[in-house]
């Protein structure tokens, strides 16, 4: 019997005894150490895999077990939900092993594992940034990949939560009103940024109605001087709204502002 497989053979059966893994962890024996986690990853016992791998990575830089070990690592970590440390375990494989046989997946993990860490929208997206540049930046290096329309829904996921976070902070500007400051303003400017940073999304509706009702009451509270000028912005921003939403479910609040807007003109 080939001493490889008689190795395996062993680590095997040691996964049946838990006093067994306190005196694995103990050993010297590198070689049947990695064998005994490559038996543990294959039975799911990722934090012993991840606690074996862990002190085998250093030892067994060079050799050719080094590449898989350290994959091995991160998918123990992604598996156990770990999902920043196991990105930062892609991360690193893809950087030592640029071509490495891995590489295609260490990259598309490295970006689903931040995706899956995200937190919802209102709070801050620094993570979300950091996903989608992983993923776009695998879709890049391997534009063939099965996994590229994966990648790809899961980018367009992540930038749905960006245009929320932009909306929920719109809304809030406008639910401020001129408390402490012209907060109409600060709605408008928010919105439309989103409207252009993300022109596809399915919230345009919703932040363009924020844009209408936050330049009406810019007119309402404009000092006289400005006060036409701020009621024709929100008549032309109304015909814009109506225009691209001739059906919208805010067109009746939509209309109340114009001829509110047009008898001011009027007068």
């Amino acid at each position: 019997m080939k001493k490889n497989t008689l190795i395996t053979l062993l680590a095997a059966l040691l996964l049946s005894s838990c006093g067994e893994y306190n005196k694995l962890l103990k050993s010297t024996d590198y070689e049947y150490k990695y064998e005994a986690a490559k038996n543990y990853f294959a039975k799911g016992q990722y934090s012993r895999t991840a606690t074996l791998l862990n002190e085998l990575i250093a030892i067994l830089k060079g050799t050719d077990k080094a590449e898989e070990s350290l994959y091995m690592l991160g998918m123990s970590y992604y598996n156990q939900k770990d999902y920043q440390t196991a990105a930062q375990t892609f991360i690193q494989y893809y950087n030592v092993y640029p071509r490495g046989t891995f590489a295609e997946l260490a990259r598309f993990h490295a970006g689903k594992a931040l995706f899956l860490d995200t937190p919802e929208p209102r709070l801050d997206q620094s993570g979300t940034y950091s996903a989608i540049q992983q993923l776009q930046m695998f879709m890049e290096y391997f534009p063939q990949s099965t996994r590229k329309e994966e990648a790809q829904n899961m980018i367009f996921a992540l930038q749905d939560k960006l245009v929320m976070k932009e909306y929920l902070s719109a809304k809030l500007y406008y639910n401020m009103g001129n408390y402490m400051g012209n907060n109409y303003q600060a709605c408008v400017i928010t919105a439309q940024n989103a409207l252009k940073d993300y022109p596809y999304t399915n919230l345009r509706e919703d932040l363009s109605i924020l844009v209408l009702r936050a330049k009406h009451e810019l007119a309402i509270y404009s000092v006289e001087d400005k006060k036409l000028e701020r009621y024709r912005e929100a008549v032309d921003e109304y015909y814009a709204f109506k225009n691209e939403f001739p059906e919208s479910k805010y067109l009746k609040e939509a209309d109340r502002i114009f001829k509110e807007a047009q008898k001011i003109l009027k007068d």
